[in-house]
């Protein structure tokens, strides 16, 4: 009981400190303004995320360092309209495959930065030609580019590139319209969506500055109410966008010309999209996986569409009744997405390719983690033949993971052979939101995890052996709701360095 006492007083006081009561940032701090009649948390760049004294009374490191094995995988082709592989968006590359080739910790003399940013998270990161990161960062002002500093996390500089609607009734905690998404070039400018269903270019300058750049708006080819959720673009450098109520739309960014495709009724998108290099175009409604291509005029056309089961309800720990997945591609054959089926999720992979008949395209449907309580709102992982699912069912939030409560556990990795599919392995890890990360260069997947039941609400980097499914080690990263990181995904650098947003900042873990 004593625990649990001081637990919900430090709860407490990470609420009263990420929420504020009073001040708003100043210019000099790099702060944005306040919202009239909204609390503000001072931002200083630099600033660590704040611990608690409660994580003195948690383990730090458990498990121990492993000697790299790296994992062999299908080359993944680089999109000539994106920032190297690895470095150009959530999904890492133009295949979203989630998986690095370079080698992240091992576990071996782990050290640990963090810099708050305020009530801020920056979901979406990537690298420019300078090995800096470059975030699309939200919070109840609304979204914001931010270029930091890689080892010391210091804000170098930022842009707000758009507001939120506070009126609107959303919930800033669920709410993806224009601010979860861009994507990053090979030229360091950034693509990004935003509030007011446009698209803005922002160039990232030798000095680390944020330029603006054209800005493409959108709206008018929207239904009210409707919103852009993600942006991407194709072999041909043609840009696509895709909006919530499930417009489907591409853009010729030198002449201005835009063309449009409507979902049938009903169907939405709440994930970001996936191309390759035939020219495919790869996204998942809440009720069917799509291929699309261009027209010759750039008009989008469906190629195929094959629905899927998306269960009878929106699943707790789900932003919507269906697929909580953008599509992973493997190899110039598969295309792979997790379904929203009862009374377990499944694993379905499809071949890709033009020309198979619709009767032959699904290579596999297979049942995963845990009955009666499965499903996933993060894209599935490319790890060679394979790809790993994390079970995020029971998420409903920040208050989901407060004084010792979490999410049912489960990672699993299903084999695609030439006959169909198998599970593995199952790790009983419990990772209540992250998009989970490979490092093909040492062989682990890294989660995001919380382990139930410790009323100190304890947050942990995890990394699991692809191969065998066990967990190698687990880094605490600290106790408390300000470690959260709500559906942000794992990064790792062009260094190697792991990296990990929460509600408030970011974090970084390296080899020493």
């Amino acid at each position: 009981m004593r625990l649990r006492s001081l637990a919900a007083a430090a709860a407490a006081g990470v609420l009263a400190l990420t929420l504020g009561t009073t001040g708003s940032p100043s210019a000099a701090a790099g702060g944005d303004p306040a919202l009239p009649g909204l609390p503000a948390l001072p931002t200083i760049p630099g600033l660590p995320i704040p611990p608690l004294p409660t994580d003195l009374l948690v383990p730090r490191f458990t498990g121990a360092a492993v000697t790299p094995q790296p994992l062999a995988a299908p080359p993944v082709p680089q999109n000539p309209f994106l920032a190297p592989n690895g470095r150009s968006s959530m999904h890492n590359d133009a295949y979203s495959t989630d998986a690095y080739a370079v080698s992240g910790p091992t576990g071996r003399g782990l050290t640990m930065r963090t810099a708050s940013y305020g009530i801020r998270e920056c979901a979406t990161i990537a690298f420019d030609s300078r090995d800096r990161i470059v975030g699309l960062c939200g919070g109840l002002e609304g979204f914001t580019l931010m270029v930091i500093d890689p080892v010391t996390l210091r804000a170098i500089s930022q842009l707000q590139l758009s507001q939120r609607d506070l009126t609107s009734g959303a919930n800033p905690l669920t709410d993806i319209c224009g601010g979860t998404y861009f994507f990053l070039d090979g030229d360091d400018r950034a693509f990004a969506t935003t509030t007011d269903s446009a698209i803005a270019e922002v160039s990232v300058t030798a000095a680390g500055g944020l330029v603006k750049g054209r800005r493409w708006p959108l709206a008018s080819y929207l239904p009210e109410g409707d919103c852009l959720v993600a942006t991407g673009v194709d072999w041909s450098g043609r840009l696509w966008w895709f909006s919530q109520q499930g417009t489907v739309g591409t853009l010729d960014r030198a002449g201005g010309a835009v063309r449009t495709l409507r979902l049938p009724a009903g169907e939405g998108i709440f994930n970001s999209v996936s191309t390759d290099e035939t020219g495919g175009v790869y996204f998942v409604s809440t009720h069917q996986t799509y291929r699309l291509d261009a027209a010759a005029d750039g008009t989008p056309e469906v190629t195929w569409a094959i629905p899927y089961d998306r269960g009878t309800r929106k699943k707790p720990g789900m932003l919507s009744q269906g697929s909580g997945t953008s599509p992973t591609l493997i190899g110039e054959k598969w295309i792979a997405i997790a379904d929203n089926a009862e009374p377990r999720s499944h694993v379905i992979v499809y071949d890709r390719r033009t020309g198979v008949p619709a009767g032959q395209r699904e290579h596999c449907s297979i049942p995963v983690l845990a009955d009666g309580a499965s499903t996933t709102e993060n894209s599935l992982v490319a790890a060679g033949e394979s790809v790993i699912i994390e079970n995020n069912y029971g998420y409903a939030g920040v208050q989901s993971t407060l004084l010792g409560k979490s999410t049912t556990p489960g990672v699993s990795r299903v084999m695609i052979e030439d006959d169909g599919c198998r599970v593995a392995w199952t790790n009983p890890t419990v990772a209540p939101t992250s998009v989970p990360k490979a490092s093909l260069g040492n062989g682990l997947v890294y989660v995001y995890s919380k382990p139930p039941g410790n009323i100190l609400d304890a947050w942990y980097v995890t990394a699991i052996d692809i191969r065998t499914g066990e967990t190698r080690w687990s880094r605490l990263t600290g106790t408390g709701i300000q470690w959260n990181n709500h559906y942000a995904s794992i990064y790792l650098g062009p260094d190697g360095a792991l990296y990990v947003a929460t509600i408030v900042g970011l974090i970084r873990i390296k080899d020493s």
